[in-house]
């Protein structure tokens, strides 16, 4: 039947038919079941988007989709996914916002870019990728998170949420990436960050020199020196922070430990580690 599917314009169908002895009404009878079963699947498969999409409230864009529906044991090219979501259910990734700028303070020492946007790490523990971002309550009230990952797989090995962006922050939120790391050799390790003050206080770069800790720089208002936290944060605001409100801390500061270190960690598949989640790719689990 998909023979002749497939060479009836070039034979004849009648010829066809004929050749391989096949009653007509068979044929169109299987023309029929086949398009049956295929509205059928599509049906099956344009639910289950649906499902994934609203299940992340409406976070995830088609490649991510396409991910989900793969593994879920689903056939289906990157095109399709996106044919169905865009053009059929009318579904959108949802847009992100600007990033809001922050003053500056004074430099205490400032290092050269040491990573110079080299993103790929060859060990666990050897680059390590570091900044800070605004978040609000209901009330208009601004807090700051800081968070550290791992480039080897993108991991968040560190996240902490504080009413003050500062250099205590940031060294807290150090301590707290070391202590989950016990076989590490800081003197192997290459912190990246921005030139915010923090970073460049004297506090914390005495506290990284004092742990044999190498620091490196981005150059001065330009982000794409830090582009993985750049893109860890956008995907932080995108898939939580702006789908809910939050009414006080302990609600904001759960939320985002539960987002790090369960559904970005561990659920969420990310196109470096070729769509393996961090997780996967960091214990080599399949």
């Amino acid at each position: 039947y998909r023979f002749i599917q497939k060479y009836n314009k070039k034979f004849g169908l009648r010829w066809l038919l004929r050749k391989f002895n096949i009653c007509p009404n068979a044929y169109y009878n299987y023309l029929k079941k086949r398009k049956a079963n295929y509205h059928r699947n599509k049906a099956k498969i344009k639910k289950t988007i649906r499902e994934i999409y609203h299940a992340y409230n409406g976070a995830p864009g088609y490649r991510i989709i396409h991910i989900y529906l793969c593994r879920k044991g689903y056939d289906i090219s990157r095109l399709t996914v996106h044919k169905y979501m865009n053009r059929e259910l009318q579904l959108y990734s949802i847009s992100r916002r600007r990033k809001l700028s922050y003053e500056r303070g004074i430099a205490h020492k400032v290092y050269n870019n040491k990573l110079k946007q080299d993103f790929n790490s060859p060990e666990i523990n050897r680059k390590w990728c570091t900044d800070f971002t605004y978040l609000f309550l209901t009330d208009g009230s601004k807090r700051y998170n800081c968070t550290i990952i791992d480039l080897y797989d993108r991991s968040v090995v560190a996240s902490i949420s504080d009413r003050n962006i500062t250099s205590d922050l940031a060294k807290r939120t150090l301590q707290k990436a070391i202590d989950s790391q016990p076989r590490i050799d800081l003197h192997k390790l290459m912190l990246h960050s921005d030139q915010g003050s923090q970073y460049t206080s004297k506090e914390f770069t005495e506290y990284c020199e004092s742990l044999g800790i190498t620091q490196s720089m981005s150059k001065a208002g330009y982000p794409y020196d830090n582009a993985p936290m750049e893109r860890y944060f956008n995907t932080l605001k995108n898939d939580l922070i702006y789908q809910h409100y939050y009414h006080s801390e302990k609600e904001l500061y759960k939320a985002i430990e539960e987002f790090a270190y369960v559904q970005y960690n561990h659920v969420r598949p990310h196109s470096y580690n070729n769509y393996k989640t961090p997780y996967e790719a960091r214990y080599g689990v399949v």
